[in-house]
């Protein structure tokens, strides 16, 4: 069987975000099991339907980019017991139909979550809020495991970088059950 690709979807968009380190120890993980790329959609604009159609070409990328992808892996922190807005914004574009005769391009993907946080409920609220959203427009989310890191502080070497110092195994276990996860859905198709 060919690899699974996982697009990796960071809800932040800062350079150094713990979220986009998590992504890349997860990718490290992940290893030669699948491909995994991370998408990086800071280019998006908000959605506004008067711009839908035709889409701008940061729309066309990203949408592209899931199209190819077997499986969605999103790695959110929280922002005011919420979903951070620009990671709402790119699931609005993505849930769009694309054109009027073809559908939205996330229906039906397997999705994985993960997050990390400075609080000390990880990400918990924001990860069920986006499994609502996701789960309405037809992904099919592995609901265990899922990972919520709180306290990052705990988790960072003498050069503020995450190290996972006490997560390191249930990231590794997630990795795993989304492999075989993907791979199970593959051959149901």
């Amino acid at each position: 069987m060919k690899k699974a690709k996982i697009l990796a979807i960071v809800g932040s968009l800062r350079s150094k975000s713990y979220n986009l380190q998590l992504a890349n120890i997860a990718k490290s993980i992940v290893g030669e099991s699948a491909d995994f790329s991370i998408l990086d959609y800071s280019d998006v604009p908000l959605l506004n339907q008067d711009i839908e159609h035709p889409a701008p070409a940061s729309i066309k990328r990203v949408r592209d980019a899931v199209v190819e992808a077997d499986a969605i892996w999103f790695f959110t922190p929280e922002y005011n017991h919420s979903i951070p807005g620009v990671l709402k914004n790119l699931i609005d574009w993505l849930s769009r139909p694309v054109s009027k005769t073809e559908p939205n391009v996330i229906g039906g993907k397997p999705v994985a979550i993960s997050g990390i946080t400075t609080g000390m409920t990880g990400t918990s609220v924001s990860q069920d809020q986006l499994v609502t959203l996701i789960s309405y427009l037809n992904m099919n989310v592995m609901n265990k495991p899922r990972l919520a890191v709180p306290n990052v502080s705990q988790q960072l070497n003498d050069k503020g970088e995450l190290t996972l110092v006490s997560s390191m195994e249930q990231l590794e276990k997630q990795a795993g059950a989304f492999v075989k996860f993907i791979e199970k859905q593959k051959s149901m198709q």
